[in-house]
């Protein structure tokens, strides 16, 4: 999700000799059709979502750990954190191809993986309904399944133009700050370019937080400045943090939100996955924040 410490990998010199499978630099490399997708490591959970929603399931030999719905998924081995990955946890399974979100690492293991004969296609990330239509075109030409990503995206395509339109007649516009976590006392909160600043514009909301992209480490004048109306978070996701201890924070509570309490949990790979389920999830993110004003 863009939105972890990247956990970066130890030396990898010499690496490349532990794998019968690694060839000359780039041997797998710009391949967009898998020639045999008999078994795919899916890295990413909006990926493995959408090879599920496409009904090609019967291609998947292993995923990645944020890869939990639906809940046949975890079934399949587990080869690790998508930004935590080691070559040998991903070849272990023996793929015949393999199928990742953009963002997925660390590099030096992504570039150990894609220097291997086995194909790598790597799915772009972009956090808007363009974006999720896209994935699931990649991600359907990939496993020869363009007819039915069609179908799907035809479909999601509808879903999320009507899950926006349910807040357009909203005028006053609730200012949403993401807090990713709480270290220290110290905020970390999700600027522009994130999934998590999408997910609140495509649910009728503003970001509270200006002038910065990514995550990053707000001061305690930042955040009384941004003023935002509502905390959101997300749950089952990191060290928990009580409601207590975020409204417990003075910059926090001097703010409207904290002022009222007002705090929005939401399951995160649900919330910022930006693939199938993601209409439906803008959908209770509007309600969350508008009440009765969403129109169905």
């Amino acid at each position: 999700m863009g939105c972890f410490s990247r956990i970066i990998a130890g030396p990898m010199v010499g690496l490349a000799l532990a794998f019968t499978a690694l060839q000359p630099a780039g041997a797998a490399e710009g391949v967009s059709v898998f020639s045999d997708p008999s078994k795919i490591a899916a890295i990413g959970g909006s990926i493995t979502e959408i090879v599920y929603a496409l009904g090609e399931e019967k291609h998947l030999v292993a995923r990645d750990s944020t890869s939990r719905y639906p809940k046949a998924a975890l079934d399949l081995p587990d080869v690790g954190y998508m930004r935590a990955l080691s070559p040998e946890g991903v070849l272990s399974v023996n793929p015949t191809g393999i199928l990742a979100l953009q963002g997925s690492g660390p590099k030096e293991a992504v570039d150990v993986l894609k220097k291997t004969s086995i194909p790598f296609i790597e799915v772009p990330e972009h956090y808007s309904r363009e974006g999720i239509l896209e994935k699931v075109r990649i991600v359907g030409k990939a496993l020869g399944a363009d007819a039915k990503a069609e179908v799907l995206a035809r479909e999601l395509d509808a879903r999320l133009t009507a899950a926006e339109k349910q807040t357009a007649s909203i005028k006053e516009r609730k200012r949403v700050l993401f807090v990713l976590s709480v270290q220290g006392g110290k905020i970390l909160a999700a600027g522009s370019e994130t999934a998590a600043d999408g997910m609140v514009r495509l649910a009728g909301g503003v970001n509270a937080v200006e002038g910065f992209s990514g995550y990053k480490q707000m001061s305690d004048e930042a955040i009384i400045t941004a003023r935002p109306d509502v905390i959101l978070m997300m749950s089952n996701a990191g060290p928990p943090v009580s409601d207590d201890e975020l409204f417990g924070n003075p910059s926090v509570a001097s703010t409207p939100a904290g002022a009222a309490r007002k705090l929005i949990r939401i399951d995160g790979g649900y919330l910022l996955g930006f693939g199938p389920r993601t209409a439906d999830a803008i959908h209770d993110l509007a309600v969350s924040l508008y009440g009765g004003q969403v129109t169905d």
